[in-house]
């Protein structure tokens, strides 16, 4: 896709719509007398994120410019344009994702399960920027950083496809960056796991028993109704679409999906640990102790009444 959105100024570059957007954003909180700071601790986030997207170096959320336009009073001026820019009009995919991110294009369907991370589908910038950042820098990293948020658009839309994401408990655990990024990563998957086409469960690590594919996977139905299996390896990714390892993966998927956590179970297990990040991160609870209450939990649901049920007698009429 190499499409340029712009708009030429009598006194200078053409600029880009993310340009355009932070402008506005920039003359609306001066109009306000807000300090870039005094703005983001309003929202909340960080004055850095503020600062990038005024620049239109950083691609905000829909949640980001919907806040601006309360805090500042545009009526709605800066979510009708972020919905109308195309933030991302010239992104590249490593070759060997390219196939997969031209399924995404245009699947119905998307089943996943994800170790480790959170799905690329689903992570904040912030989050999508610290993973990154272990292996580029600079102009490189943002390009992957954008790549990535490329793909979100589509399912995180009203009427976007099936979305049914199961995550490895450590995909909550492994803690990529400050506490901030991750308290606004965990906020994010419980916003989004409430829109009508997305469903998030969590397959946590104290119930066992639970039959977890060998790797991180995805099921993709096409519109004709073809289905394929993606998984990734260190370098390259694979696909298949043989009918007998499509069942099979599917019926793993879908077994794993009836053991793990409800989405309402798994949304209160994201919710506690967002509270066990506590205001600073002070009051982080032991990994252990977390484990055992979830299980502890789903075990007393599960358990049925000890007592006996006692008639009473009726009075006569």
């Amino acid at each position: 896709m190499t499409r340029r959105n712009a708009t030429a100024g009598p006194a200078g570059p053409a600029a880009t719509t993310a340009g355009v957007f932070g402008e506005l954003l920039k003359h609306y909180r001066e109009s306000a007398g807000l300090t870039q700071d005094a703005l983001a601790r309003r929202i909340p986030c960080d004055r850095s994120q503020v600062a990038r997207v005024e620049a239109g170096t950083r691609v905000p959320q829909d949640t980001f410019a919907k806040a601006c336009d309360e805090l500042l009073g545009t009526g709605g001026v800066l979510l009708r344009l972020w919905h109308r820019i195309d933030w991302y009009p010239e992104v590249e995919h490593p070759d060997w994702f390219r196939r997969r991110a031209e399924m995404d294009a245009e699947a119905v369907a998307l089943r996943e399960y994800q170790e480790q991370v959170v799905p690329g589908l689903l992570q904040t910038p912030e989050y999508a920027h610290a993973l990154f950042s272990r292996v580029a820098n600079g102009a490189e990293l943002e390009e992957r950083v954008r790549a990535r948020l490329s793909r979100q658009q589509r399912f995180l839309a009203e009427d976007g496809p099936l979305y049914v994401a199961v995550l490895d408990e450590s995909c909550l655990r492994t803690e990529l960056a400050d506490p901030e990024v991750m308290r606004t990563q965990y906020a994010h998957l419980l916003e989004v796991g409430r829109l009508p086409n997305i469903r998030i469960q969590i397959a946590p690590a104290a119930l066992r028993g639970l039959r977890r594919p060998t790797t991180s996977m995805s099921l993709i139905k096409l519109p004709d109704g073809h289905e394929w299996v993606y998984s990734e390896s260190l370098d390259r990714g694979h696909f298949t679409d043989d009918p007998a390892a499509v069942a099979r993966h599917g019926q793993t998927y879908d077994v794993l999906r009836a053991d793990a956590l409800s989405a309402r179970d798994s949304a209160a297990l994201i919710g506690d640990m967002t509270e066990g990040l506590g205001p600073h991160a002070e009051a982080r609870p032991e990994r252990g102790n977390l484990d055992q209450e979830q299980l502890q939990r789903r075990q007393r649901r599960q358990l049925p009444r000890s007592r006996p049920r006692i008639p009473r007698p009726r009075p006569r009429a």
